[in-house]
């Protein structure tokens, strides 16, 4: 279970992307002279994002290699912010990000699952692995999921944090509502 007083103080999750909102695979090929990129990403995890951020939580992916697909999926799900870094200097990356957001570490959640994780996770207020995570990540983390990256892990990691915070009821029902679908689930406004 997650301390409300610390699910309270998030301003901003960050997720890696490649073993964290995907499974860690990776489709390479070619469609004539152009090299293709393909990853798996889990449809929950994209709505998980949309409802932390209509909870005025900042979302961020911080990925240590660039990838369309990875900003593909960004701009698909609306984070606030993508940080590709081929050399996996996440966490100067990372600082600059809230340097120019004016958030503090003390205020941060990260999600990750491999060694190139272990700087930042060291850093957030709530550092967080994934089920596949490595253990050095595992033995860092305040939670671990029991989700697995790119099958719902960060859908599980977003239902935590909102419930803690007691904003997860409120966020759904809005969510139905904006779509119409409020009055054919049972759902009302209170």
């Amino acid at each position: 279970m997650l301390d409300a007083a610390l699910a309270g103080r998030l301003r901003l999750v960050g997720f890696d992307v490649d073993g964290v909102l995907t499974d860690g695979g990776v489709y390479l090929g070619r469609v004539g002279d152009h090299a293709v990129e393909l990853k798996r990403f889990d449809i929950q995890d994209g709505l998980a994002v949309k409802l932390l951020r209509a909870a005025g939580i900042t979302v961020v992916l911080v990925s240590g290699r660039t990838s369309e697909a990875t900003t593909l999926r960004a701009r698909e799900i609306e984070v606030d912010e993508v940080v590709q870094d081929d050399a996996a200097q996440k966490l100067p990356a990372f600082e600059a990000l809230l340097a120019r957001r004016a958030i503090r570490f003390e205020e941060c959640a990260f999600a990750g699952d491999d060694l190139a994780d272990l700087p930042l996770l060291r850093r957030v207020a709530l550092p967080i692995a994934v089920a596949n995570a490595v253990a050095e990540v595992k033995a860092l983390a305040h939670y671990v999921t029991a989700a697995p990256g790119g099958h719902g892990a960060a859908r599980e990691i977003a239902e935590t944090i909102l419930k803690a915070r007691g904003a997860w009821d409120g966020l759904v029902r809005q969510y139905l509502e904006e779509r119409g679908d409020a009055a054919r689930h049972g759902t009302r406004a209170r």
